[in-house]
């Protein structure tokens, strides 16, 4: 056989793999939305929740306030947060060349909910609506973190210890800052700030589905647009430079998008750790990093992460939810660990 012909047919075997972990990670996903939407304490089955969802929003039963008001926003919320989250992480760590990487790890998602907590604290409003100052304040501090994340990392190489470091000084820096506010702050907004800190999907409603579809949809649609840049920079920064790629212009553009993208997620339900770190790497163990597939899957299983999440947060709770970004951290503290001692031993 022709030598091209075979290397032909190894790389469509290579991208028909691909195709098939992107379609069963989506119809995963849609499973775990189904799951996660009959999942709760009000004791409804399946059954209950399918003649709910197909008899429409405008019923005056109370199976529709509980599916339309509370669990379907909330279920979308998590699809697109987790998206988002995903598709920042993986972008924070192909711009970084760090596999360590990610929006909790460096500090920005902190950065973030501490601008959102100002907003909080003081009641800050855009138009008069309050998510929109909320999310406002979070992207400030999110693309003031980037770039004092970028401007520090890249006098020193963007190392990866050099990173990781900022990113701890980052994280306890915001965070004292944060329990400082609530410190300082009456009872009742110390308290939303502690629960909104561990990403608390009971604040998810139509607002937060409509708003996180289309930061994460147009932050996707833009990435994608420039995968095959980000590709050549996953070979190098001198590789993507002798193909003609503005590298320092590239990262930039891919910064703010990544604040927005983060700020979109922290802005409506506060931080959830590790869905950045823990879902691009699983996408690339299976797909490689061709980021044609790579963006798209990692996107699903942010989703997917988020969802399985939640549906765990339920079932862990007596009433109350449980704050998804405790369960992300209990899987995600692990998973670095592992990552990092992976590193260690590579040098």
């Amino acid at each position: 056989m022709n030598k091209a012909v075979y290397s032909s047919e190894i790389y469509k075997s290579i991208n028909k793999k691909r195709v098939f972990v992107l379609i069963a990670g989506i119809i995963a996903a849609i499973i775990s939305c189904l799951t996660d939407l009959c999942v709760g304490s009000s004791g409804m089955s399946a059954k209950d929740v399918a003649l709910t969802l197909l008899s429409g929003p405008n019923g005056d039963s109370v199976y529709t306030l509980i599916i339309w008001s509370i669990r379907l926003p909330m279920t979308l919320t998590c699809v697109f947060v987790g998206a988002s989250l995903a598709l920042a992480g993986l972008q924070v760590q192909t711009i970084t060349n760090n596999p360590l990487a990610s929006p909790y790890t460096l500090g920005i998602s902190a950065g973030a909910s501490f601008g959102a907590a100002i907003s909080i604290t003081l009641g800050f409003t855009i138009l008069g609506v309050q998510w929109i100052g909320t999310a406002s304040m979070a992207f400030l501090f999110a693309i003031a973190v980037s770039i004092a994340i970028f401007m520090l990392g890249k006098s020193r190489g963007l190392d990866t210890s050099v990173l990781i470091l900022i990113g701890i000084i980052m994280n306890f820096f915001f965070t004292a800052l944060q329990q400082y506010l609530q410190y300082t702050a009456s009872a009742e907004v110390a308290q939303i700030i502690s629960n909104w800190s561990f990403g608390n999907l009971s604040r998810s409603s139509w607002a937060s589905v409509w708003v996180s579809a289309i930061i994460s949809v147009v932050g996707f649609i833009i990435i994608t647009k420039f995968s095959w840049k980000l590709t050549a920079l996953t070979a190098g920064e001198e590789r993507a430079k002798s193909l003609g790629i503005n590298v320092e212009k590239l990262r930039i553009c891919i910064f703010i998008i990544c604040a927005t993208l983060i700020a979109g997620a922290v802005g409506f339900i506060g931080t959830v750790a590790f869905v950045g770190l823990v879902a691009p790497h699983c996408a690339r163990l299976l797909v490689g990093e061709d980021q044609r597939f790579l963006i798209p899957v990692t996107t699903v299983f942010g989703s997917l992460i988020m969802l399985v999440a939640s549906s765990v947060a339920k079932l862990m709770s007596n009433g109350s939810m449980l704050p998804v970004g405790i369960i992300t951290s209990v899987v995600g503290v692990p998973f670095l660990f592992v990552l990092l001692m992976k590193e260690v031993k590579g040098r």
